[in-house]
This record gives C-alpha cells, structure tokens and sequence, in this order.
C-alpha cells in the first residue's frame, strides 16, 4: 500500500508540474509584447531607417475590387464586369491583373474632383500606358513616393531630414528650420516640417504638377498643396496621413491615411532602381529606323507592336535619316 500511495503521488506530481510548464508556454505565446521605446533625435521621435507601405494604394488610393488588368477592353458582350486585359498586356496573364483593395482615401472614400477633373481621371485610367508618368521614370512626387512598392530611408538629424527613395535614384528634404523657397516648381516639391508635440508635420508645396497620385490616373495640378503628418505607431510603424488640397482639380480637400512599416532585415538598405534607361526603348524605340521592339513570339501566342508615329516628328525625321 505504502509503495502504490508513493507511486501516486510522484504521478501526480510530475502532471501538476507538465500542466504548470503548458499554461506557463500558453501564457507567455498571448502576452502582447512589450514596445522598445522609440529613439529620439533632440527629444522627437527619431524616424531614420528604411521603410516601406505594404498596401495597394500604388495601384489605386480608392477601395476597388481586383481588376484584370491596367489596360482592358470590352469582352464578348461589352458589359463593363466582362472587360478583359487589352493587348499591350494579356501576354502578361495573372501578372497584368490588379489586385483589390479596401482604399486609403478617408472619410466616405471618394476623391472630391470637380466635374471637369473628373472627366480627365476618367480619361487618364483608359490611357494609362501612354500616360502614366511611372512608366517614363519621371519622378514619383509626394505622396505618391511613400506607397510606391519600393523601399525608401529616412536620415534624421536636428534641422534636416533627407529621404531617398528607391524608383528613380529620386529624393527630398524636409527642412526643419527656415530656408527660402526654390527657384522653380519640380517634381518633388518644397518641404517644410514642424513638430506638434510627437507628430511631425510637413508642408508641400511649389510641384510643377507633370504627376500623378497613382495607377488609376488620378492627377493633380500645379497648386497643389499638402500637409503629411507623421506620427509613431511603434518604433516600427508609422502613420502617415496626408491632407490633399488643389483647388484647380477638386472640390475640397481630402485625406489619405495608411501605415508604413520599418524594415528589418538586418541589412536592410534602399538599392537604386535605376528606371530610365529600362524605359527608353518604350519612350524612343518607335525612332529607331529598324525597331527592336516589334514582334514577340512565345509558346502560347505571337504579339506584334505597332508604335504611332506623330507626322512631322522632327526628332523621329533626324533620327531614320
């Protein structure tokens, strides 16, 4: 009896001690971990790192169900729902498609344009290929360059913080202290920033207006003007919000709003994506006298490009002589 008790007891000692190890296990896989607390540059919160937006809003900043591709056309009954990819793409197949999305535009989701502005967005999606000024490696401009699916750095110091971003070797300054404005509108515009409290705000202004804001043609025009505001989630995400406003092209401002998440690899780095000569077959291959680009021949079809030559071209005359 003696013996079979002592066996018990060790028995049940060493399940109070495997169920006292699982709790112990479960416990400690649902604690909500602890945040590092966020590095400071002279007492703000310190953005340096390499960061990127994991989103669709490089696509199209509005909510949008998948589409099948950039560039369609009518199907067999020209029903919009039954557009399929048009021919600059359908060799692409599934890598031609867009993805879906819930949107980034606040509020009741849509982009205020004005009627006439709208008639042009319209346009401008039905011409993507021709127009989009990401398919020429201009330069992205602000915002569009924080949600485009490349990576991008921050370098933080008092009075200046440079950010350089991966498409097209392109960049800015966000200037903390005063400086004059630029000589001329560009691209990427004039930055000015500010804290209000943790929150880093900048001041846009001064585009040439030659940009987009993403894939879907949606434009705005030289007065446009924006207020980013950056604020810590963690030490590695960010909310970046930013209020639009182009009183040439819409009826009101609006915002975008969306998270940006640090990289962490641990040689986490922004490689140059050096676009401009991968597009220059596509901007001037049609004036070449013998073109490269003309026929495509694969396993499952054969598609042949036949490039628009504007009459009176000067440039195209001087080049076939």
């Amino acid at each position: 009896m003696h013996s079979w008790f002592n066996g018990r007891i060790a028995v049940t000692a060493l399940a109070a001690a495997a169920l006292g190890a699982l709790v112990s296990v479960v416990a400690t896989r649902g604690a909500v971990p602890v945040a590092a607390p966020t590095p400071t540059v002279g007492g703000k919160p310190d953005f340096s790192g390499v960061w990127q937006a994991l989103n669709e809003a490089h696509w199209d900043l509005q909510a949008h169900e998948a589409r099948a591709g950039m560039v369609t056309q009518p199907g067999v009954y020209n029903y919009e729902y039954a557009r399929v990819p048009a021919a600059p793409v359908v060799a692409l197949g599934a890598a031609a498609g867009v993805p879906g999305s819930l949107g980034v535009v606040q509020g009741d989701g849509q982009i205020p344009y004005k009627t006439e502005s709208a008639t042009i967005k319209q346009q401008n999606g039905e011409h993507w290929i021709d127009r989009d000024p990401e398919l020429k490696c201009y330069l992205p401009g602000i915002p569009r360059a924080m949600y485009m699916p490349y990576p991008f750095s921050v370098v933080q110091s008092t009075d200046k913080i440079q950010m350089t971003y991966a498409f097209s070797n392109a960049g800015r300054v966000i200037h903390m202290d005063k400086v004059e404005g630029p000589p001329d509108d560009t691209y990427m515009g004039h930055s000015v920033g500010r804290w209000e409290g943790d929150t880093l705000v900048v001041d846009v202004t001064n585009f040439n207006g030659k940009n987009w804001f993403d894939r879907a043609g949606n434009f705005h025009s030289d007065a446009l003007h924006l207020v980013e505001r950056y604020t810590a989630i963690s030490p590695d995400a960010i909310r970046y919000d930013v209020t639009i406003e182009d009183p040439k092209v819409f009826d009101r401002p609006w915002t975008i709003s969306m998270p940006l998440y640090r990289r962490l690899e641990q040689n986490a780095t922004v490689i140059d994506y050096p676009c401009i000569e991968f597009s220059e077959e596509f901007m001037y291959g049609h004036l070449r006298k013998d073109q490269l680009v003309k026929r495509w021949e694969g396993e499952t079809m054969i598609v042949d490009i036949t490039r628009k030559v504007p009459k009176g071209d000067l440039l195209h005359n001087w080049y076939r002589r």
